[in-house]
């Protein structure tokens, strides 16, 4: 019987590639946006390169952390025409920018978006499926109803989806508790984003944390390459058979 590998993680607004590398190593990925909204965080916001260094791009949702992210409305469609020009003014001179450039000037110019949750999902799926070529299941926490709070409501939908293996970003280790996942049978992964190779990108020094946008437009269909592609290419290169020395000079 093949394992069900499955994350769970909150929706973010055009989150970095670190995200869409765990999309990618799983067989499910499942939205959690049944859980308190926090202001000032990537579900509302993130960066991109510009020549004056990184820049934000936040959503106006307000401020009151007395919400589920799913409850989230945003009330002024103004941001997205703004979002929309700052992006055109820093990369429009990206390799790749005229090859996305209707797929994205769709997203914030065809559709009024008045759900948060809406938006970020509606969003990753596009971009993971669409222009990184991942072949994962979405799915929603609100479609298994998770009981409880924290890591039992956690391992409850982690149960519920049947999963046999559970993959964390690192920072999660701070409040996991690694024998309750034993006790499940679910086996416990954590991420490593620290071998992520540098890509051809505007605007020097380097960034690694910035918007999965900085890719697209400056790697085009080669952004799974910095992404896992280059994880697959070493592992060929490890399982080669050692090069025939030449006879020739």
């Amino acid at each position: 019987m093949n394992g069900h590998k499955v994350a769970i993680i909150q929706s973010s607004y055009i989150p970095w590639k670190g995200y869409f590398d765990i999309i990618h190593d799983v067989d499910e990925f499942i939205f959690l946006d049944d859980v308190q909204f926090t202001s000032r965080d990537w579900r509302t916001r993130n960066r991109i390169k510009t020549a004056q260094g990184s820049q934000w791009l936040s959503v106006p949702a307000g401020s009151s952390n007395r919400r589920l992210i799913c409850e989230v409305s945003l009330e002024n469609a103004m941001w997205q025409a703004k979002h929309w020009r700052s992006i055109q003014q820093n990369y429009s001179r990206a390799p790749y920018f005229k090859t996305y450039r209707e797929f994205f000037e769709g997203f914030y110019l065809g559709t009024t978006w008045s759900s948060l949750s809406e938006m970020n999902q509606h969003l990753i799926r596009s971009i993971a499926t669409d222009l990184l070529g991942i072949v994962t299941t979405f799915s929603d926490s609100r479609d298994r109803a998770p009981q409880g709070q924290k890591l039992d409501r956690l391992l409850d939908l982690l149960l519920k989806a049947g999963a046999s293996s559970y993959v964390s970003g690192p920072n999660a280790q701070d409040y996991i508790d690694p024998a309750r996942f034993d006790a499940a049978g679910i086996e416990l992964l954590y991420k490593d984003y620290s071998d992520y190779p540098e890509y051809p990108q505007l605007y020097p020094p380097f960034e690694h944390a910035v918007s999965v946008l900085d890719l697209i437009f400056n790697a085009g269909p080669q952004a799974p390459e910095y992404i896992w592609g280059h994880r697959c290419a070493a592992t060929n290169t490890d399982r080669a058979p050692p090069a025939q020395t030449s006879p020739h000079p």
